[in-house]
């Protein structure tokens, strides 16, 4: 599963890459680290809506928890939904009309070594930006909570790993559907039917490589504010993998 998240780049960076603008500006801030715990808010491109970036709030809440947001998220994880269980339960009533794309650069996974939760940090690498970490988008699903306000929430879907991520989250073999760039349009084209969704999940993964490398463990700690840049570099303990 997928919990922590980085969007590290400027917002003309953003903008550039996506062919799209900020609905509010003034909201965007680059972060190292987010942990979708703490229900954060991040950037996403509805359908409808793909020449515009908006804000929402990480954990999505269909219409009918609405009116207790607080009771819903103590009974409901929400920050993912499997690609394979889209079609029903919560995600059902959202799913042919409120796709999203989740902007990002890097994410988290747990890695189990030794008995320990080792966190790895995800990204695709590329000569594009001077970090050496390519923009991309999570597949999702959103909901709007109250337009007046702007208020809408969302969830990134997640897959069975591919052999690099299975290495990576070795113990649960989950990965986030980070969709291929080229399909971006597709995503977003309200006429696809539910066996075409289907397929786009099972087969929309980026064609990028991805790299990843152990972080401190300190992620793992709410006490401390793992927003800074040193929660990106590389922390090897002896017998990881890579």
């Amino acid at each position: 599963m997928c919990y922590d998240t980085a969007l590290t780049k400027m917002k003309s960076q953003v903008q550039g890459f996506f062919h799209a603008d900020f609905a509010e500006p003034a909201e965007f801030k680059p972060y190292f680290h987010q942990s979708g715990f703490t229900y954060p808010t991040m950037h996403i491109i509805k359908m409808g809506e793909p020449s515009l970036i908006s804000k929402a709030k990480w954990g999505f809440v269909p219409e009918w928890g609405r009116g207790d947001v607080a009771g819903f998220r103590k009974k409901y994880n929400t920050l993912n939904i499997r690609s394979e269980n889209l079609f029903s339960g919560i995600s059902r009533d959202s799913v042919h009309t409120n796709r999203c794309l989740i902007i990002a650069d890097g994410f988290f996974e747990p890695h189990s070594h030794g008995g320990q939760s080792v966190p790895y940090f995800c990204y695709i690498p590329t000569t594009s930006f001077e970090d050496g970490r390519d923009l991309f988008a999570f597949a999702g699903i959103y909901s709007d909570l109250n337009k007046e306000t702007n208020t809408s929430t969302f969830s990134l879907l997640t897959m069975e790993a591919n052999p690099f991520f299975r290495q990576v989250h070795n113990v649960k073999k989950r990965q986030p559907l980070v969709l291929d760039k080229g399909l971006y349009a597709e995503w977003f084209n309200p006429d696809l039917k539910e066996k075409d969704i289907a397929e786009l999940m099972k087969n929309g993964f980026t064609s990028k490589p991805f790299n990843a490398h152990p972080v401190s463990p300190n992620l793992y700690r709410r006490d401390l504010d793992t927003n800074m840049a040193e929660t990106l570099h590389e922390y090897p303990l002896p017998g990881l993998l890579f």
